[in-house]
């Protein structure tokens, strides 16, 4: 018997339109119209986002002048069939949130809650009317979405511990409670609320429109981690909602709980994307930063940290694919969706840690140039300090972790 050996094909270099971090390319698994519609937005993301994020995270601003242009790029609509620009799958929907947050974390966030959290939340669980009345100008950015559901006392345990109430009074209902570090708050014209029934204890959502009476939003100042979202504190006193402002397909955390299957697959994605741009700007700076007559990069402990940060990346890609993937399959569960999130959160987090440390000083220094001409850390320390909420939000790494621990062992270690 005998055996032939086919040849290895020699890889072609990679488009110039591919990212470097994506070191398997995994990008290939779009199709071409994806993959032009994703160059196209990386392309606006590159010349008109990140070269302003760091001025507009140390202002604490969000990027309202950029509202139109991400609508006529059909970012809000990305994923609803009623307002989409394009088809696409959830694959090409997390490469675009990874994008988003490769050039400005605090941008990918507002589009998340705006889109991923508030939007979702009338997809699943409005009416048709609903969805005809709010979809439409949401995906346009003729309005503002925020999504309220976390509490000042709760977090983690929202399902169970949920203060806010609603009291059904004959057509409306009267909406009394907190909420706290509410995505868009600020200046949001709608907020999705979160509110248990008094009369039936069940968890429901309501289309708060605001400025509403008993309504108070405010901004909550003094942030060191997403600056560009502006978050609110939330009191609702007396807040009047009409039945026909209550989403009408939610009856229970169940249904509320398939919004939050949906969205942490992409804040996963939002986690890999703080990666990449902590890595190139880290590889940027190795470039061109000299020491001892040579730039650092071609130092080796320099290389093995830039080494760690893309195989974290390469790792981070995979599970992000695939969970999407599953989506799209309709075989993700919850359990997916928190692996994903809580292992590329703490991949995130070493690998920002890393490219902080190649750019030694500088790198907590925000990007641009010196007085003394040296370059500043291309924005890594941003991404460092970006990483952290990121850490955090949409389940922290302690409670996905626990969701995954459940489905491994049958037993629940939090309820």
């Amino acid at each position: 018997m005998t055996f032939t050996l086919t040849p290895p094909r020699v890889a072609a270099s990679a488009p110039a339109d591919l990212l470097d971090a994506d070191f398997y390319s995994f990008q290939h698994l779009l199709t071409d119209a994806e993959q032009r519609a994703l160059a196209e937005i990386r392309a606006f993301l590159d010349a008109d986002v990140r070269p302003h994020a760091d001025d507009l995270w140390e202002r604490a601003e969000s990027p309202r002048h950029l509202i139109p242009r991400i609508a006529e790029l059909g970012l809000y609509a990305n994923g609803f069939a009623e307002t989409r620009r394009f088809e696409n799958s959830a694959v090409f929907r997390g490469w675009v949130a990874m994008e988003l947050s490769r050039a400005d974390p605090s941008l990918a966030t507002f589009i998340g809650v705006h889109s991923g959290l508030a939007m979702t939340s009338i997809a699943v669980g409005g009416s048709d009317e609903q969805k005809a009345e709010w979809l439409p100008p949401l995906a346009a950015g003729e309005s503002v979405a925020a999504f309220g559901l976390t509490e000042p006392g709760h977090g983690s345990d929202t399902a169970r511990g949920l203060e806010t109430t609603a009291e059904r009074r004959g057509d409306h209902w009267v909406l009394n409670g907190a909420k706290r570090w509410i995505g868009n708050g600020a200046f949001a014209d709608l907020v999705v609320i979160w509110a248990r029934d008094l009369a039936d204890q069940q968890v429901k959502g309501f289309l708060v429109r605001t400025p509403a009476a008993g309504f108070t939003a405010t901004k909550i100042e003094r942030k060191q981690s997403l600056r560009g979202v502006e978050n609110a504190d939330i009191v609702l006193e007396n807040v009047v909602v009409a039945e026909g402002d209550r989403l009408q397909r939610i009856d229970g955390f169940r249904d509320l709980a398939v919004v939050l299957r949906l969205t942490r697959a992409d804040v996963a994605w939002q986690g890999l994307g703080v990666g990449v741009g902590a890595y190139e700007a880290a590889l940027a700076y190795a470039k061109a930063r000299t020491q001892f007559g040579k730039p650092i990069a071609s130092f080796q402990l320099v290389q093995e940290k830039l080494a760690v940060a893309l195989s974290n990346i390469t790792a981070s890609i995979a599970l992000s694919v695939r969970v999407s993937q599953m989506q799209d399959e309709g075989l993700q569960a919850d359990h997916h969706s928190a692996m994903a999130k809580a292992f590329v959160s703490a991949r995130m987090r070493e690998t920002v840690a890393l490219c902080r440390e190649i750019c030694g000083g500088n790198g907590i220094q925000l990007g641009g140039q010196s007085q003394v001409g040296i370059p500043a850390g291309y924005g890594v320390a941003r991404y460092f300090a970006d990483a952290e909420a990121v850490f955090t939000f949409e389940g922290t790494y302690d409670m996905n972790s626990l969701i995954v621990g459940r489905a491994i062992t049958g037993h629940s270690a939090f309820v």
